[in-house]
């Protein structure tokens, strides 16, 4: 069951606006989404847990753990690019999560035979770092083929919302999982939801066309690993969104263990209470998500990108005020609440205009680069913000990355030339 709608039914896709069916097809992808996406944020956090209480690490190595891990595991997909590009995309995806099973089932059975290292866990965290830039890549070339243009806008705010369901309910759950059946069983349960998450697209059926003719595939030049990146910063439209939300996320994440410390530490809430003010507030996304096609089809896509994208980027500040007690809680899940809200706005429709301004034979490598350019800014100003908190405090460091990202809007696109690409779902080559 996804959004209320039997997957064995009819039409396990829904319908779009116009009434049409999204199809049999698309309600398996987005049943694979669903599964794999909730198995992760159910293992939320899993490995730093597992380093602190299985392997007694300490906080440089949990913080070597959290940053390293997808840092490196960037670095190694980049040259996956180009060979996700040449091949069959749900061929791909059925690979990376199969190779994702197989890497984090190894943990649950190194601890059982009582052999897990933290090596183990690192070199882990870098495979599933890769797989999962990988099969996102491929993912949305696939979404490009199986959904029509015009639905694009509409699958990616299901997408959206599946996201943060999965972000509401999997962290708590997983709590509760560990607090049962110990420390590795929600990362068994990572496992399980991407072999099921292989099972779903495998059972997506039809064609899953090759890019290119058996021997027609010419062989790797190194320009071809950059040709995400070539096509991004040359794009009049994609550029400045690039180069928007790679700032924002990479300020809203570098914040992120700033307020933990902040939050469990001086001011003295507990885990719970901590977990609490970042659940809840998700049910913006999903409001947000599901306003998204309406907005966008009564205002246009520029005008939604650049008041969503003002509105997510005002929020931020506020978290260098909260203080202790109920009053500080409820100033976070407000806080929190509007971030994510205006979040659940923007995202989908990024994603569509995304999608849409990006030929099928360059969906993959502009997919890649974007995710390993998030991945890569997230690492980096984490670092830089914890150097800065130690330098300025906690609190000021928040501020500050308030302050800039109250500055982002200024690098989102300034002109509404291009409003119909998104809605028609059309690209400048007709593909």
């Amino acid at each position: 069951m996804v959004g209320g709608r039997s997957l064995g039914g009819r039409s396990p896709g829904g319908r779009s606006p116009g009434g049409r069916s999204l199809g049999r097809r698309f309600g398996w992808l987005w049943t694979s989404y669903a599964v794999s996406t909730l198995g992760t944020w159910l293992a939320f956090d899993a490995f730093p847990l597992i380093a602190i209480l299985v392997l007694h690490a300490g906080t440089t190595q949990v913080s070597l753990l959290a940053a390293v891990g997808p840092a490196v595991g960037a670095v190694l997909a980049l040259p996956l690019g180009p060979w996700v590009e040449s091949r069959p995309k749900r061929r791909v995806m059925i690979a990376t999560d199969l190779l994702r099973f197989a890497a984090l089932t190894s943990v649950p059975a190194a601890y059982v035979l009582g052999g897990l290292t933290f090596a183990h866990l690192l070199v882990v965290s870098v495979v599933a770092g890769a797989a999962g830039i990988a099969f996102t890549a491929a993912g949305g070339a696939c979404l490009k083929e199986l959904v029509p243009p015009q639905d694009l806008l509409v699958v990616n705010g299901r997408f959206e919302s599946t996201t943060w369901t999965a972000t509401m309910l999997g962290p708590p759950l997983g709590g509760a999982a560990i607090a049962a059946f110990g420390p590795v069983v929600t990362v068994m349960a990572n496992a399980v939801s991407h072999l099921l998450s292989a099972a779903g697209i495998r059972a997506i059926g039809g064609s899953d066309p090759r890019p290119e003719p058996a021997g027609a595939r010419q062989r790797l030049r190194p320009g071809d690993l950059f040709e995400g990146w070539r096509h991004i910063l040359t794009d009049p439209v994609l550029r400045p969104l690039f180069l928007n939300s790679v700032l924002v996320g990479g300020l809203i994440m570098a914040t992120s263990p700033l307020l933990a410390v902040l939050m469990l530490g001086p001011l003295g809430f507990a885990p719970w209470q901590y977990g609490l003010a970042f659940a809840v507030p998700c049910v913006g996304g999903l409001i947000g998500s599901r306003l998204a096609p309406g907005l966008v089809a009564r205002f246009g896509q520029h005008r939604v990108m650049l008041t969503a994208g003002a509105l997510r980027a005002c929020w931020l500040p506020w978290l260098a005020f909260v203080g202790p007690g109920t009053t500080g809680l409820v100033l976070v899940m407000a806080v929190e609440l509007g971030l994510i809200t205006w979040m659940g706005v923007f995202n989908p429709v990024l994603a569509t205009c995304r999608l849409a301004r990006t030929p099928t034979d360059r969906a993959a490598r502009t997919l890649l680069a974007w995710s390993v350019s998030s991945k890569a800014a997230i690492a980096a100003l984490t670092a830089l913000w914890g150097l800065l908190a130690v330098a300025t405090g906690p609190r000021a460091a928040i501020a500050i990355a308030g302050v800039l990202g109250m500055a982002t809007p200024l690098l989102l696109p300034r002109s509404a030339a291009e409003d119909r690409t998104v809605l028609s779902g059309g690209t400048r080559d007709g593909r």
